[in-house]
């Protein structure tokens, strides 16, 4: 048999493609095998990331409710501290208007502490020039009305002014006028002064005698004493002005005036 003759037997061929197809088979179960397990595979990364994307969309919403809260919160926070800011500025206005009618009234009860002291003190003046009230006058107190005493300075003022003739009328007015007060014996003393200033020398010795006999314990009575010897002097009466002067010194003896009598009883001898 030559080989150019050769022909396989068609059994052959049959199980040659027998065989192929398995084999075919075989390469693709194996494909298929492959191919699902890379589709697992993919599914579950597709899962995890599916389930990572929404946990964190949740977290998002999470985040975002958070902040919406947070957000909310502060709003109404600082609406709550402008309303406090509201009130305590509302409490500042009421506390300064507070203080300033305490302000007024502080300023008030002055004002009307003070008319009330003015008022006391105009009662007083009143009273004053109205009612008898107690003086003293050369260490003797005694009462007086207000125009008794006001008549006496007035006296005693022109005196002082060195006013004599006007001096005398307004003591002799005085003593007319006020028989019975009590600045009669000092103001028959100012009397009698002003009388001897103008040489008036009788009419001062009576007033001082006067004197004398209503007052002898009167804080001047000394220097009334004194007085009527210095008129005997005057009137060249040296005898009668020796006698007044020692019997000033024996009544009055620890008096000034007393001093002043010796002297002019050592001139007078």
């Amino acid at each position: 048999m030559h080989t150019a003759d050769y022909r396989p037997a068609p059994s052959f061929w049959r199980g040659a493609l027998s065989c192929a197809l398995v084999v075919l088979c075989l390469a693709a179960s194996s494909t298929a095998s492959a191919a699902l397990f890379e589709d697992d595979e993919a599914r579950r990364a597709i899962l995890d990331l599916r389930q990572r994307v929404e946990a964190q969309r949740l977290a998002g919403e999470r985040q975002a409710d958070d902040l919406r809260r947070a957000t909310e919160e502060n709003g109404q926070l600082r609406r709550s501290l402008l309303e406090l800011q509201s009130q305590i500025e509302a409490l500042r206005g009421e506390i300064a208007r507070l203080h300033g009618q305490d302000e007024q009234l502080t300023r008030d009860l002055a004002e009307i502490q003070r008319r009330e002291k003015d008022l006391v003190q105009g009662v007083d003046e009143r009273l004053r020039k109205v009612e008898p009230s107690k003086v003293s006058v050369d260490g003797r107190e005694f009462i007086a009305d207000p125009t008794e005493a006001r008549d006496f300075e007035a006296a005693l003022a022109i005196f002082r002014k060195g006013d004599f003739p006007a001096a005398q009328a307004a003591f002799a007015d005085f003593i007319k006028r006020y028989p019975q007060s009590g600045f009669k014996s000092t103001a028959l003393f100012w009397l009698g002064n002003a009388q001897y200033a103008n040489r008036d020398y009788r009419g001062a010795i009576g007033n001082f005698r006067a004197l004398l006999a209503q007052a002898p314990d009167h804080p001047r009575a000394a220097e009334a004493v004194l007085s009527i010897a210095n008129c005997q002097i005057e009137l060249k009466d040296n005898a009668g002005a020796r006698r007044t002067l020692d019997e000033l010194v024996k009544a009055y003896p620890q008096s000034e005036a007393a001093v002043a009598a010796k002297e002019r009883l050592a001139r007078l001898r």
